[in-house]
């Protein structure tokens, strides 16, 4: 095998707030993807970094009595003491306020601009009176200039989506000091992106070959497509590339733009060059050759793991950055959705905001975490949901009842009866059965499909565990004469602990560490999913290795996450002043309506739920699958078999809930309430066939 030279990074996380398990979707999904490299034998360098630049770091050190620096210091501790509780393997987590940075920043910057693609221009921008500073779009608040909503920020509304300059708010005020900003002209530096628009074409549209031959495309199909919004104006010349502020003025905690006293680096310009301080450092460590990673042409490979809301600047910004000053571009963009948590986007004040800290404090083991985001996670830019109750059972069922229970059924007979001395297993059909999914699985590793991955994986268990079944080692034990058998079927069992070790040791590598003092290894590496535990391989004594998730540390999680919780009634579900409707609720954005999965679904059968008088049960078929429905409309259709072939509307994507003593429901019937208290099923329009999306 061809060693391949890597170096990986994942976004930077902001130095004003704390780690949560949205953090977490990224940092593990990067660590599985680099743990599996270094499984493989290849030499693979993950770098991360605080990002530590920008208005409100200089803003939240000034509202705690610190300094800048001295808030970034105490940040970047508490965040390096969070990812390492869920087994983050940097190979060095820096910060972006460093002399590196500084350096590289400065470097990249003047490269661009001796290129002429750095440009300065007088503009007018909103500045704040009483605190003598420009504000950014985020700094200023004021009514929205096309629905006239309130307090919303000056780049866009949250309550129609329409994005504005923040000049075109009406009654503007500073989120900071509350006055009224004034608009005064300020000359800034602009990197000239709009002139890199054909490199970018075909940058985001092309590929790598890597050193083993495989070709990998620099951005996935769906941020492609995106970027293409960008990179082709439509007819009405909407989209396309403009060029990019990259200054900002003083105060600003941040680099000192050379040759410009008072104008700094916009944090965004300095951020994406962290990447490459954080590996400068490391390769001043250890000795490595920095230049062989960022020289242009490097034969080495660079991915970034990123969430989909900072694709604009690692697809375009980011790429012409380093071709524009002479340095290698990435291999790959690899972006990623956003954590829900039961459905939910992460709120604090509808307690689904779940600090990464929390999460330790109440005892839960951060493996069970790291098994559950994995087992989610493709290679799309897909939301995942993080559901509590499916995060118990999955752990409980897959981990402790399918993994860890095969070396507990097998280690006692083997240092009982055998001094924990293992028998020659070559020949099992079933580890030539396990062996045989090496690749397989590798492959889904490598393409960053864990879901799969694992899917595969837990199908292996699966076989082990009814091997185990239908030879019933216990029983073994007590007869006369099974002696070898005996040793042989658990010496199998060891031997296919081993080698599911191996397949989960990205993903568990705490448990790796773990099962190897156990199986008498020095480390586990990739080749234990193929190769057997020679005869009279001796193990040590068997410790329990993972305990199961307990309800109440579940509970003690919500809990612990939920101090500001105000759950006050909305006013705008009250019925409105002719008694007859209730009053239209608070207006969302199309981003709100999106998350909805409504789908077409053919009613297969339903009838009344006995004892119940409000429920009916829908089996439903959605093409795709067919999934059970309980909907409140009982009153509504006294004969329910009427409804049976009949199209129905309902979403899709809620998370399965559990109606009492009767059974789960998969989703929810949209219906129509009328004033005479009746509920009528939405009407689909002939043609329509099940699985169909509605929007």
């Amino acid at each position: 095998m061809i060693q391949r030279k890597i170096l990986v990074t994942s976004a930077l996380p902001y130095a004003n707030g704390s780690i949560h398990l949205g953090h977490m979707v990224e940092h593990i999904q990067t660590d599985i993807w680099v743990r599996f490299q270094k499984l493989r034998g290849h030499q693979c360098h993950y770098c991360c970094a605080d990002d530590t630049h920008g208005t409100p770091i200089m803003l939240a050190a000034e509202k705690q009595n610190l300094t800048p620096e001295a808030l970034i210091e105490k940040v970047h501790a508490e965040h390096l003491a969070d990812f390492g509780g869920f087994y983050i393997g940097y190979d060095n987590y820096y910060s972006t306020h460093s002399p590196e940075n500084q350096q590289l920043s400065e470097q990249i910057y003047l490269a661009l601009k001796a290129n002429g693609k750095i440009e300065s221009r007088t503009i007018a921008q909103l500045f704040d009176p009483e605190k003598h500073m420009f504000l950014p779009d985020r700094f200023v608040k004021g009514e929205c200039p096309k629905c006239r909503a309130r307090d919303q920020y000056g780049d866009n509304c949250e309550v129609c989506g329409t994005t504005y300059a923040p000049t075109e708010l009406i009654n503007p005020y500073s989120a900071v000091s509350g006055a009224a900003p004034v608009l005064k002209e300020s000359e800034h530096f602009f990197f000239k992106l709009g002139e890199c628009a054909d490199f970018l074409k075909q940058w985001t549209a092309g590929s790598t070959t890597l050193s083993d031959g495989r070709t990998r495309p620099h951005l996935q199909p769906e941020a492609l497509n995106k970027m293409k919004e960008w990179l082709h104006p439509g007819e009405n010349g909407e989209g396309g590339l403009a060029d990019w502020d990259i200054s900002r003025d003083a105060p600003y905690f941040g680099f000192e733009i050379p040759g410009a006293p008072g104008k700094y680096f916009y944090v965004w310009l300095d951020a994406p060059v962290g990447y490459m301080a954080s590996f400068k450092n490391l390769c001043s460590r250890i000795g490595l050759d920095y230049g062989e990673y960022f020289q242009a042409g490097s034969q080495t490979e660079m991915y970034h793991f990123i969430g989909k809301d900072i694709l604009y600047f690692h697809a375009l910004f980011w790429p012409a950055m380093l071709e524009f000053s002479g340095h290698r571009t990435p291999t790959g963009v690899f972006a990623h959705g956003f954590l829900t948590v039961d459905g939910q986007k992460m709120s604090k004040s509808r307690g689904t905001f779940i600090t990464a800290r929390s999460y330790l404090e109440q005892g839960l083991n951060p493996e069970w975490m790291r098994y559950y985001i994995a087992a989610k996670l493709n290679s799309r830019i897909e939301d995942i949901d993080l559901n509590l109750n499916d995060f118990t059972a999955r752990v409980n069922s897959d981990l402790v009842g399918k993994y860890i229970n095969i070396a507990a059924r097998a280690a006692g007979f083997i240092a009982k009866r055998f001094e924990g001395r293992l028998k020659n297993v070559s020949g099992s059909p079933l580890l030539q059965q396990l062996a045989a999914q090496s690749e397989t699985i590798a492959a889904d590793y490598e393409t960053r499909e864990y879901a799969r991955a694992l899917r595969e994986i837990m199908a292996l268990a699966d076989a082990v565990n009814e091997y185990v079944d239908s030879n019933k080692p216990w029983d073994l034990a007590k007869q006369e004469g099974q002696g070898e058998r005996l040793h042989q079927v658990c010496s199998e069992l060891i031997n296919a602990f081993a080698m599911l070790t191996a397949y989960l040791a990205p993903v568990l590598p705490q448990t790796a560490q773990n099962a190897a003092l156990f199986l008498n290894l020095p480390e586990i590496t990739w080749d234990n999913t193929r190769g057997l535990l020679p005869e009279n391989h001796t193990i040590n004594p068997y410790r329990h290795l993972m305990q199961r998730v307990e309800q109440k540390q579940v509970d003690n999680l919500i809990k612990a996450n939920k101090p500001s919780i105000q759950t006050a009634a909305n006013p705008d579900t009250a019925a409105a002043p002719d008694g007859r409707y209730e009053k239209v609720a608070a207006q969302a954005g199309f981003d709100d309506f999106l998350k909805i999965d409504m789908r077409v679904a053919k009613v297969l059968n339903c009838q009344a739920v006995e004892g119940s008088t409000k429920l009916l049960r829908f089996d439903l078929d959605f093409g795709f699958e067919q999934r059970v429905i309980f909907s409140g409309i009982a009153g509504s259709y006294p004969n329910p078999t009427e409804l049976n072939g009949r199209m129905v509307v309902a979403v899709a994507n809620f998370a399965p809930r559990k109606m009492a003593k009767f059974g789960v429901s998969e989703g929810m019937i949209l219906s129509a309430a009328g004033t005479d208290g009746k509920l009528r099923l939405l009407d689909v329009h002939e043609g329509a066939q099940p699985g169909d999306k509605v929007g």
